[in-house]
């Protein structure tokens, strides 16, 4: 039986004999003498076979790189100059009583240790690229991660249940996931983009504290913080209101960071209204590390002769706004030609700016192509207003505010993290006070901007039925560094509010009862007020790791294009078993090409 993981072998069992599993990490011949590095889950030790001991030393000449190996041997202290303190196990070795090979391996197609991988190569092999040791402390910390939430969600009451992997199609968020029932003709089930109902239901059941790390699913664009299966952590709870509830998640995320990575995240979290947080950052997700701020110029420029200051300045829904870059001048015109076509991505048409050269010599010390259509009290007033001192650069967004807030709002993280004006390494904060609705003009109507089961705010629940738009709700986002890792809101306890809130957003009574009637009737039976949150448990550990991806956190993630390159999913099914769906396919059976 195994003794030791390979990785835990240090001065502390000097001359003792260990049983050691593991594999054959790197296998070195250094003058008659064999070095085998050994590797397991915990690390690498360093394996000596001796060609005193014939019989083992024949066995060590077959070993190479990947091989599954049994080793007992004994421990002793490396020789003077030999000693690597990089490694937990760098003062010792292992002198080979007797080794065993368990199993020889193909030649890998990359070592274990290389950082430059294709990422289509890792995926196509990920059983090798999770050997990796950078990819086990990944998938180890995610464990830390999972086990302190459920330290923490069990000592405060909550009851870990389980909900339904197959259940109701309901569009109101992300495209479902179809799954076909065989016995019900026609029919399907949707795979859950998140438990929220049956959580829900949970409550009126009276568990009262009720979490789950569990699986959802959404066919929906994949970027590198989306895949089509993610992990959330999903929190639901009665009797609180909205500060509790913050108040209770934000010690269980400072407690997450304090366990898993030694991090003290500060106490207590910031808040910022949904309002705040579009006027100064254009973002609901703002990365508060980065100083820069908006300043709001549109009341100076209802007046102005340049025109598309102007009519921005003009518009019901137009925004003109600036944004301060501290030594800004030192940017050349390829960079500001370069973050002009940036900006072009969210729909600006263009990135006006100027370049303050010198402050003592008024205008003439300031460079732009737009000064020539700005009155001079103009000019100093946007210079006050933001701050700008001698060698800063001010851009400038002007058009429908939606477009300005994705425009600057973008520009601001970008140039923050080119130019290095990242202040501290953790910024955590809550995002609060959001709209209940935001208007989709593509079908003329409003949406739920969180969900439909979003209670309102105190006093705004008048505001459903006479203007919508006006409406705020209990919903609360925690953002990390500019990324939304939770949100969450109270809900609608009421059946008569829950049927407000449809009517806003034009579901008709019908519709409601064939979408949602078991939540709604549900309601109507003493359910208490609640609320919850879920929180992205990938990306947490992604930013925990400083990956670049969740897929990096995953242990078999899909790849951009929602494929499985290790077991080339998704892929065709026999006629017999789409018959037996009562399936046909329109288009002709198109073959994934799986070549790299």
């Amino acid at each position: 039986m195994r003794t030791n993981y390979c990785g835990t072998i240090n001065t502390r069992y000097l001359n003792q004999i260990v049983t050691l599993y593991g594999w054959v990490h790197r296998r070195r011949d250094h003058g008659g003498v064999i070095f085998i590095d050994l590797r397991d889950r915990e690390g690498i030790v360093q394996i000596v076979c001796d060609p005193e001991n014939a019989n083992t030393f024949q066995i060590a000449e077959k070993i190479r790189n990947e091989f599954v190996l049994k080793v007992i041997g004994t421990v002793r202290p490396r020789p003077e100059g030999t000693v690597n303190l990089a490694l937990q196990t760098g003062e010792v070795e292992v002198l080979v009583d007797t080794i065993e090979i368990l199993n020889p391996s193909l030649t890998p197609p990359f070592q274990m240790d290389e950082e430059s991988l294709s990422e289509a190569i890792r995926l196509e092999h990920r059983f090798l690229d999770l050997r990796r040791p950078v990819m086990q402390k990944n998938l180890r910390l995610r464990h830390k991660v999972t086990m302190a939430v459920r330290c923490f969600l069990d000592q405060q009451g909550f009851i870990d249940v389980e909900t339904p992997m197959l259940t109701k199609s309901t569009p109101e968020g992300a495209r479902d996931y179809l799954v076909p029932s065989r016995v019900n003709d026609g029919h399907f089930f949707a795979l859950p983009q998140s438990p929220q109902l049956f959580k829900q239901l949970l409550m009126v059941s009276g568990f009262d504290r009720y979490y789950q790390i569990t699986r959802c699913f959404r066919d929906e664009d994949l970027r590198a913080d989306r895949q089509p299966e993610f992990t959330q952590i999903d929190i639901e709870t009665s009797f609180l209101n909205e500060d509790e509830i913050m108040v209770l998640m934000e010690g269980m995320i400072r407690n997450l960071f304090r366990e898993a990575i030694g991090v003290d995240l500060p106490s207590p979290f910031p808040r910022l209204s949904h309002e705040e947080a579009m006027f100064r950052y254009g973002s609901d997700k703002p990365d508060l590390r980065i100083p820069l701020v908006f300043t709001e110029l549109t009341d100076l420029m209802q007046d102005v002769p340049f025109q598309v200051f102007r009519d921005a300045a003009q518009k019901p829904d137009g925004r003109v706004a600036a944004l301060r870059i501290p030594k800004g001048c030192e940017l050349s015109r390829k960079e500001i030609d370069d973050y002009t076509h940036f900006v072009a991505i969210y729909g600006a048409k263009g990135l006006a700016y100027i370049k303050i050269n010198s402050l003592e010599k008024g205008l003439e010390g300031l460079q732009s192509p737009i000064l020539k259509f700005l009155p001079e009290p103009v000019v100093k007033a946007v210079l006050e207003r933001s701050g700008a001192q001698e060698g800063d650069l001010v851009f400038f967004g002007a058009d429908k505010a939606k477009i300005v807030n994705d425009a600057l709002g973008a520009l601001r993280v970008k140039i923050g993290h080119e130019r290095g004006l990242i202040d501290s390494e953790w910024k955590p904060l809550w995002v609060v006070d959001f709209p209940m609705f935001e208007w989709d003009e593509e079908e003329n109507r409003w949406k739920a901007l969180h969900h439909p089961f979003t209670s309102p705010a105190n006093g705004h629940e008048d505001l459903l039925m006479t203007e919508p738009g006006k409406a705020l709700s209990k919903a609360y986002d925690m953002v990390l560094n500019g990324v939304e890792i939770g949100g969450g809101s109270v809900r609608i306890h009421r059946q008569d509010v829950q049927s407000k809130v449809f009517n806003a957003l034009n579901i008709s009574e019908g519709e409601a009862r064939e979408k949602f009637g078991f939540l709604l009737n549900a309601l109507q039976y003493g359910a208490p007020p609640h609320g919850g949150i879920a929180f992205g448990l990938d990306r947490i550990v992604a930013m925990m790791t400083g990956a670049e991806s969740i897929r990096d956190v995953i242990a078999f993630p899909k790849t951009q294009r929602a494929q499985c390159l290790l077991t080339h999913a998704p892929n065709i099914v026999e006629e017999k078993q789409l018959r037996e769906l009562h399936i046909r396919l329109r288009n002709p059976k198109e073959v994934i090409s799986w070549s790299y």
